[in-house]
């Protein structure tokens, strides 16, 4: 019952963003304060659009006053699937993870794990922000934890 709760004012409260396409939220408990537009998911969280999913143990949803998503934070053990408009697929894990749907920007926080499926690239560090509009990417490693990645280069051919 609460996870049915959960999604009928998740899709209502962002609903006005994704139009065509259903955002599906589900979760252990769910409140809302409509006048600071913030909605709080906790526990089990899954949140499903198109072939896009997040989940984690909290997540926080910000509304403008039209109630379009303004951002998203999502704490505690966090793992992704993400396809960009060009094709590509990202999975991965990390403890915050935060999202500016306006921006098109991802910030990534403690232990990232960020996988780029179709281009077999890897970054691990402590941060890593991504902006699709922009097409960047910054990553920066912990104290004593350098950032690393990986990339998987074409075979030079042999004369």
């Amino acid at each position: 019952m609460k996870s049915a709760l959960a999604l009928i004012l998740a899709t209502a409260v962002a609903g006005s963003l994704y139009a065509a396409e259903q955002l599906r939220i589900v979760a252990d408990a769910f409140t809302a304060n409509e006048k600071k537009g913030r909605s709080v998911f906790e526990g089990h969280v899954h949140i499903k659009m198109g072939s896009d999913e997040l989940n984690a143990s909290r997540v926080e949803v910000y509304t403008a006053a039209d109630r379009t998503p303004t951002k998203y934070i999502a704490s505690g053990d966090a793992s992704f699937f993400l396809k960009a408009d060009n094709g590509s697929t990202y999975s991965g894990r990390a403890q915050k993870v935060i999202y500016l749907p306006l921006k098109e920007q991802y910030s990534f926080y403690g232990d990232v794990h960020l996988m780029q499926h179709d281009e077999h690239k890897q970054i691990d560090g402590e941060e890593v922000v991504v902006n699709i509009q922009e097409g960047t990417a910054a990553a920066k490693g912990a104290e004593r934890q350098p950032v690393i990645m990986i990339f998987n280069l074409p075979e030079e051919k042999k004369k």
